[in-house]
């Protein structure tokens, strides 16, 4: 019987030898490949955590003990060894989420998976068990790259200065976020990795002195007296210490020995100590250790014995927006790229590897990487900063004081913007475009397709006195569609075929082919419909107010929050011009979602064509005074 079907709880693994843990961390890393390569995950940064989470879980008793994870991609196997083992749904719906997940155990804490807020939560959930004279610990994993994020070294600041509040940092040192990880924290952690050790050297030292007549007794007490200098010469960790942390390592995080004996001590200091643990991310499975991408950070449906995708995937969006960055760059040498440590996700690598001086990896630290953009767009380049929409929420100030204040000429590419899916709450890009409404001066750009996106990315980058944002979905981008007219800036997708239409339907961004099926099954009950796609949704176009003059209704639909979004935006902007027409706006309800497919999940919220045309109808019905209170039912076109 496998021993790991035994565990049902993290107290399992007391009753193991030394001999069963190892087995048991083989049998994790085999059903982590197989189990992972069938629904798709992150891979690589859990089989590189296998024997550090079993030690966590044998020197500490979660979840009186709270252990927590930053980020969350690396808890697969904590997910194991409490009680989840049932991976046949990973991310999708009913499943497991990808993340912690306090509704799927006692054991999981923090849910949203954004980096670098782990040391924070750490020092909040520490300062309450001290008011609250709880003899429980607090113990945070936090991977290298989210070091590199500043609010973890906010919280190091506070952390540190409680020299008696048990709080326990593990820094799983794998030299890589997504892909390596860079800066000068990375190179202090390199040193720390290759340093062959203060406690060596002096005992090596004090044998030799010790042989040493006369001088020798002498000289090693003066050299033991130098203990600080000497010390951060020999290994730097010197930085962790002075800002008051106890540190214990580097640490073999593969040897389970050194692990639990580094750890219990940890737990015994009583005060704030670091625990640097050095793992191989993709440990044990050949083909994420020959990715050097990102050592299969995050994989779809893959074959397991050879790591290959199992179906290959036509163009994405991140693809088209990369490709046009090198063509732009090969053009303009004032044009430069930021990436927050994600620099082929976000799909920057071609460009990187065509300009590699014309690209900064800021690490995870979106909102230097804001302040550092508008720098540089002071400095005469223009920067294009591409990061995942659901992470720019995190420099809106620098956004909103920095680059739109100084009137910068920054563009902002959003990647995974409007409904994700499997990832689940914390992202799913639908807030964005209502955070940036309220930017002055912004212009915010949602292409509908791959043309557009090109498109829009050239015009955005033309602006030199204003933020742009160029947003766009995830996943593959369906076929160009085009435009049969233009309105102002916008463009017409469908006409109506009658001076007096009934709908103005306003497609925002890639729900351009669901508005013109809308639109087809608004025809078929005999309500006239005209198809506008703004191309930038902000600011609203001049051309907006006297066309929607000229319909009965005005529909909006978004790929964003309906709070505050695009419909909010436009409702605003009709009332400003004195347009007196009703109107509806649909989009994403103001509240979290849960992981499952991009289409269960626009079927829940009821962005899906034929919902949005039953209350459309429904709408233009009691315009008419015809309306029923069983509003007509539409049905889908069906070929």
């Amino acid at each position: 019987m496998p021993l790991l079907t035994r565990i049902r709880g993290p107290r399992d693994l007391d009753r193991l030898s030394l001999e069963e843990l190892d087995q048991l961390a083989g049998e994790i890393r085999t059903f982590l490949v197989d189990a992972v390569s069938k629904t798709g995950g992150h891979l690589g940064p859990n089989l590189g955590v296998v024997e550090l989470t079993i030690a966590l879980h044998r020197v500490f008793e979660s979840p009186k003990d709270k252990v927590l994870w930053d980020t969350g991609h690396q808890s697969y196997v904590h997910k194991l060894l409490t009680g989840r083992q049932d991976f046949s749904r990973l991310k999708m719906k009913d499943g497991l989420s990808g993340y912690p997940s306090q509704a799927e155990s006692e054991h999981d804490v923090i849910e949203n998976s954004h980096a670098s807020t782990v040391l924070g939560w750490a020092d909040g959930i520490a300062k309450g068990n001290e008011i609250l004279k709880r003899d429980s610990h607090v113990v945070a994993v936090i991977g290298d790259g989210a070091l590199t994020g500043g609010m973890a070294w906010e919280a190091l600041n506070n952390i540190a200065e409680a020299k008696d509040r048990p709080l326990v940092i593990v820094v799983n040192d794998n030299e890589r976020s997504y892909a390596p990880t860079i800066g000068g924290l990375a190179n202090h952690l390199a040193t720390l990795r290759t340093t062959d050790g203060y406690e060596r050297f002096l005992a090596r030292t004090k044998d030799i002195l010790d042989r040493t007549p006369v001088v020798g007794k002498p000289l090693f007490d003066t050299l033991h007296g130098a203990k600080k200098g000497l010390k951060d010469f020999i290994a730097p960790q010197g930085m962790f210490e002075d800002l008051g942390l106890k540190y214990v390592g580097p640490i073999d995080g593969h040897d389970l020995e050194a692990l639990e004996s580094a750890l219990a001590r940890a737990k015994r200091f009583g005060g704030p100590v670091i625990v640097h643990c050095l793992t191989e991310k993709g440990r044990g499975y050949q083909p994420a250790l020959q990715d050097e991408a990102d050592r299969f950070h995050a994989v779809g449906k893959i074959h397991p014995d050879t790591g290959l995708p199992i179906a290959s995937s036509g163009a994405d969006w991140t693809s088209v927006f990369g490709e046009e960055m090198v063509k732009l760059g090969t053009e303009r040498e004032d044009v430069v790229a930021i990436t927050a440590a994600m620099l082929q996700p976000v799909g920057l690598d071609k460009f990187a590897k065509a300009f590699p001086e014309r690209v900064y990896d800021v690490g995870i630290a979106e909102q230097h990487g804001a302040v550092s953009a508008a720098g540089l767009a002071h400095a005469g380049v223009h920067p294009v900063f591409a990061v995942y929409a659901t992470f720019l929420n995190r420099a809106f100030d620098q956004v909103l004081m920095d680059v739109a204040l100084h009137r910068c000429g920054v563009t902002f590419v959003l990647d995974r913007a409007g409904v994700t899916g499997t990832d689940g709450a914390s992202h799913n890009g639908m807030w964005d475009m209502s955070i940036l409404q309220v930017v002055p001066g912004l212009r915010l750009a949602a292409p509908r397709d791959a043309d557009q996106v090109r498109a829009q990315l050239r015009e955005a980058v033309q602006v030199d006195d204003a933020p742009t944002v160029v947003r766009f979905s995830k996943g593959a981008v369906g076929p160009a569609v085009p435009a049969v007219g233009r309105v102002g800036g916008m463009d017409v997708l469908r006409e109506p075929g009658t001076d007096r239409p009934d709908v103005l339907l306003v497609s925002v961004g890639a729900l351009a082919p669901m508005c013109l099926e809308i639109a087809g099954l608004l025809d078929r009950q005999g309500i006239s419909t005209t198809v506008v796609d703004p191309r930038w949704v902000k600011p609203v176009d001049e051309a907006m107010a006297p066309l929607a003059e000229r319909h009965r209704v005005v529909v909006t639909v978004e790929d964003n929050s309906r709070v505050g979004g695009v419909g909010s935006t436009i409702a605003q902007a009709l009332r400003d011009a004195g347009v007196d027409v009703p109107l509806r706006d649909f989009g994403i309800p103001p509240r979290f979602l849960d992981h499952a497919s991009r289409a269960e999940v626009m079927a829940e919220i009821g962005l899906t064509a034929p919902d949005i045309a039953r209350q459309v109808t429904g709408l233009v019905s009691r315009l008419d005074g015809r309306y029923d209170s069983a509003a007509p039912e539409v049905e889908p076109a069906r070929d």
